[in-house]
């Protein structure tokens, strides 16, 4: 199944979704996926108007493929502009992710400050790429292209603090509107920024994750490059702390990210 496709089984029966193997990330799902369609549960019970300002996440355990996943969403105040959500991931009888949603709608403000602009790096098509290798790279990747312009790939021992290039889906039948959903995949595509650290393979995966949007969402489609760069801000004792944001290809900040990640190397 298609990124597009998931997204689409989850808004119709959030209480039994099975992601598939490809959609694999070692011994669990891919994160990005189970956060977008986290996401899309959280939505369906948002009055129109409000868009997504941030999640905050935490990966309780591992899920599973081929083991139905119940999507249990729930309002825990709505007030006169803002929406907040509560969202249990359950999976045989375990909670295997947590997320807490808030959603507001515009309001008039003066206050206005432009966020710091985006990193400059060449061209998508100068940048090396992630191909997806069978048994080798993450089955997931095989739906999302990475092109690195920063820092080094993971287990290069690559002592920069930074990371990061370009992304977009891949495999989807035809171009979609980019959403929120689609944001979390491809910002979380992307490998803790400390293997590149490691001078040999070793796992790594998030713990928290809490992600913020810039709203109004560009018009941008699945078939857009966006840029993307992580900086490391500490890391100690098998966990690393991570702050990262996301680009349109022209520029704009799209979405600023914070992750606190456990890496066994």
């Amino acid at each position: 199944m298609t990124f597009s496709e998931l997204l689409q089984a989850v808004r119709t029966n959030p209480e039994a979704l099975v992601i598939p193997p490809l959609w694999g990330q070692g011994r669990a799902s891919f994160g990005g996926l189970v956060a977008a369609l986290a996401f899309e549960a959280m939505s369906a019970k948002v009055p129109p108007g409000r868009p997504v300002r941030s999640l905050a996440l935490t990966f309780v355990g591992p899920v599973a493929a081929d083991v139905p996943l119940s999507f249990q969403a729930e309002v825990l105040r709505e007030g006169k502009a803002v929406s907040q959500l509560c969202l249990r991931a359950v999976q045989d009888g375990q909670v295997v992710t947590m997320v807490q949603g808030s959603f507001g709608a515009a309001r008039a403000s003066a206050i206005e400050v432009a966020p710091l602009p985006a990193p400059q790096i060449e061209p998508a098509e100068r940048c090396q790429e992630l191909p997806y290798l069978r048994g080798v790279t993450p089955e997931f990747t095989r739906f999302l292209a990475m092109r690195w312009g920063i820092g080094g790939m993971p287990f290069t021992n690559n002592p920069s603090r930074q990371m990061g290039g370009w992304v977009r889906l891949r495999g989807e039948a035809e171009p979609q509107a980019l959403s929120e959903a689609h944001l979390l995949a491809l910002v979380d595509a992307w490998p803790p920024a400390v293997l590149p650290h490691l001078k040999s393979p070793a796992p790594g995966s998030s713990l928290t994750w809490t992600i913020e949007f810039v709203q109004p969402l560009q018009e941008l489609s699945t078939e857009h490059w966006c840029l993307y760069r992580a900086e490391i801000e500490h890391a100690r004792d098998g966990y690393g702390h991570i702050a990262a944001a996301l680009w349109s290809p022209t520029g704009e900040l799209i979405a600023i990210s914070r992750q606190t990640v456990t890496v066994f190397g």
